[in-house]
């Protein structure tokens, strides 16, 4: 669905369920002046177009135990599609790859990864990362200070 199919109050719901998805529908409703009934039709109608993909809750890695981050970018042996699947199948079944991007430039992705200390990277490298399908190529580059986290896509509300 492209963004002119959206019309401002479209785009109003989708900033503040972006910023705060368990807000009632009560308040989402006069934020955007509908009635609740017509704010959670719109909010559907959403859904099902896909413009709206889900709800998630964030957490906060630090907290969990999970003290660095690194990217590593992953070169293949191959680039034809069915090496391209089978890494991205194997991939999506590790649960320390928090994000993998097919790339375009030196290598054929790009992971960001989560450890809980040095020794637990290693770990991840060793036994997660250099064992996924086709890999010839791994570099990692830790993460030192994450000066601003993903919250959200622009969404013009005028």
């Amino acid at each position: 669905m492209e963004t002119q199919n959206l019309d401002r109050i479209d785009r109003r719901l989708l900033k503040a369920l972006q910023e705060d998805c368990r807000q009632p529908i009560s308040e989402l409703a006069a934020l955007v002046a509908l009635s609740p009934s017509a704010c959670h039709r719109r909010i559907k109608l959403l859904e099902e177009r896909g413009v709206l993909e889900g709800y998630v809750a964030r957490l906060n890695g630090k907290k969990m135990g999970y003290l660095i981050e690194f990217f590593v970018e992953v070169s293949l042996y191959s680039q034809s599609q069915d090496i391209l699947r089978q890494f991205e199948d194997a991939a999506r079944r590790v649960p320390e790859i928090l994000e993998c991007h097919l790339m375009t430039g030196q290598a054929d992705y790009m992971l960001k990864v989560a450890a809980r200390s040095t020794e637990d990277y290693e770990r991840i490298h060793r036994d997660c990362i250099a064992q996924l399908p086709n890999v010839s190529r791994i570099q990692s580059s830790l993460v030192l200070r994450t000066v601003r986290h993903w919250s959200g896509y622009a969404v013009d509300t005028a």
